[in-house]
């Protein structure tokens, strides 16, 4: 028989656990109750004074003219012309024509009261031959787009390279798998900042040097096409290791040389961009946990470590043993510190599951990640699914990653430098201007970055990919990332309600 007081006390801890449920569901409701409206409210006042929004792109994609104007053929003219490798064997050498559609995009910029303009510098447009002679009618182009996006308020921010590799220092030693590629790098950057840092004061060295070296020389998926058993040669297993470590070296080499020659009479910064998916354990078990950590150092540690504390993850060093380079010294010392402000370009969020294959005989670089890539838990999608297959839509994701990088990697500066969704290529117009998707998904992502701004990460800016339906890579038109239609028969620009969108989220208080 139970006692009167125990009854008492049973009931007590049933109330007080049933008000502790209560309060649980109470504050998870208060908080989707406060990002519901955060989402509604989300306005340039939101942010403080002087924070950059922006649109981005890079030369290949949008310029066209890629055999023209003196430029000289890059990895990927060479890489596109493979057939089958691109959806109806398209090519970029026309794209959208942004080299003699500039002004007109820039007027769509400021038009929708965008603040700057991330764009590429194309190598081979300046070096035909990545050195040597240099192109001064491909010099001339970028002084004419640097002018006009000053006249029209826009701010320039440069990118010195986004895969764009001229093919003459590839077919002469293999490009990014030759120290030599170090000092080719740090001479083109040298005459950028020579010729365009009067007006330029925000640079980066690479786009995305994880999808370099994981795409063109671990799977082979992007050029120049290198892998195990691929047609064009490598080696899965180490050559994606090299390719890094050069990267690094050159865009350090770069660094220091903007520091010491430039920055103090430029008045300058420079850094990187660095693609970031956030990794999601599967599952409460450790090994998922680990799985998840192990994904965030192979994809975003193999380049963020090395800057902020001068070496690769422990986690990379411990699988990759005598595959992976190592930095002298003297290196180090280069490596460490050589940002002035970390890109971080986000788009989408997975889960991880460890694949129990720790032991497992190396075969590449993806492998040497042990884990498997999960994309729902018990039948529920992580989110839903964008055009592209790879682009499931969760913003809490962006959240995540930006706190991650701020808590291990000593609060950097961080320019949101990538962000956005596709639709599919052969939408056409009326409907193609019609992408409520596209305006949820911005609305909910910068939501939830302006949550990671308020917990203490140093973001400055934020820059959605892009400004234009243009060549996205492996997927040619089959894929419009743009806020802005681009009807490929003619190249007219026909702005989508996203861009209405950002224009009305983006307005200034007038006088």
């Amino acid at each position: 028989m139970i006692s009167k007081n125990k009854k008492m006390g049973y009931r007590q801890c049933s109330l007080l656990l049933f008000s502790f449920i209560l309060f649980l569901f109470a504050f998870r409701a208060t908080s989707s109750i406060e990002i519901a409206m955060n989402v509604h409210n989300i306005s340039r006042k939101a942010f403080s004074k002087g924070f950059v929004f922006g649109t981005a792109a890079s030369a290949y994609q949008v310029e066209g003219m890629a055999l023209k104007g003196g430029r000289g053929p890059c990895i990927w003219d060479a890489f596109v012309k493979k057939p089958g490798i691109i959806p109806g064997n398209a090519t970029a050498d026309v794209t959208v024509d942004e080299y003699h559609h500039y002004k007109e995009d820039i007027n769509i910029m400021k038009e929708h009261n965008f603040d700057a303009y991330r764009f590429s510098i194309s190598w081979s447009r300046i070096f035909p031959n990545g050195t040597g002679e240099i192109n001064w009618e491909g010099v001339d182009y970028y002084n004419r787009l640097i002018d006009y996006l000053i006249i029209q308020g826009i701010t320039p921010y440069a990118n010195l390279y986004h895969y764009d590799l001229p093919l003459a220092l590839h077919e002469e030693y293999l490009g990014w798998l030759s120290p030599k590629i170090v000092d080719a790098f740090t001479d083109y950057a040298d005459f950028c900042f020579k010729r365009f840092g009067d007006r330029v004061k925000n640079w980066f060295t690479f786009n995305e040097p994880r999808v370099i070296s994981a795409l063109g020389y671990d799977s082979g998926l992007h050029a120049p096409g290198r892998c195990t058993g691929c047609e064009d040669g490598g080696n899965s297993t180490i050559e994606p290791y090299i390719v890094t470590h050069n990267l690094i070296l050159s865009h350090a080499k770069a660094v220091k040389r903007y520091h010491e020659k430039y920055q103090e009479k430029q008045k300058g910064r420079i850094g990187i961009l660095l693609d970031f998916v956030w990794y999601e354990p599967h599952t409460n078990q450790s090994k998922d946990k680990a799985a998840a950590q192990r994904a965030r150092d192979f994809h975003l540690g193999w380049f963020l470590r090395p800057l902020i504390y001068g070496q690769y993850p422990e986690s990379i060093q411990e699988i990759v043993k005598d595959r992976l380079p190592k930095f002298t010294c003297e290196q180090v010392k280069l490596v460490k510190g050589s940002y002035d402000y970390i890109g971080i370009n986000h788009y989408t969020t997975y889960y991880m599951k460890d694949n129990g294959m720790t032991n497992s005989t190396p075969t590449s670089y993806q492998d040497d990640w042990h884990v498997e890539f999960k994309y729902d838990r018990d039948g529920v999608p992580i989110g839903p699914l964008a055009n592209s297959d790879w682009l499931y839509i969760v913003p809490w994701g962006i959240y995540k990653a930006i706190t991650y990088v701020k808590e291990n990697y000593d609060n950097p500066i961080i320019i949101l430098s990538e962000n956005g969704m596709d639709q599919p290529g052969n939408v056409t117009l009326p409907h193609g201007l019609e992408d409520t998707m596209r305006i949820n998904y911005y609305m909910r992502y910068i939501a939830h970055l302006k949550r990671a701004i308020d917990d203490g990460a140093t973001v400055i800016g934020y820059f959605a990919w892009s400004l234009l339906d243009n060549f996205e890579w492996r997927l040619g038109y089959t894929s419009r990332f743009g806020m802005v239609y681009v009807d490929y028969k003619n190249n007219k620009r026909y702005p989508k309600n996203s861009a209405t969108w950002f224009k009305k989220l983006l307005k200034r208080k007038t006088n």
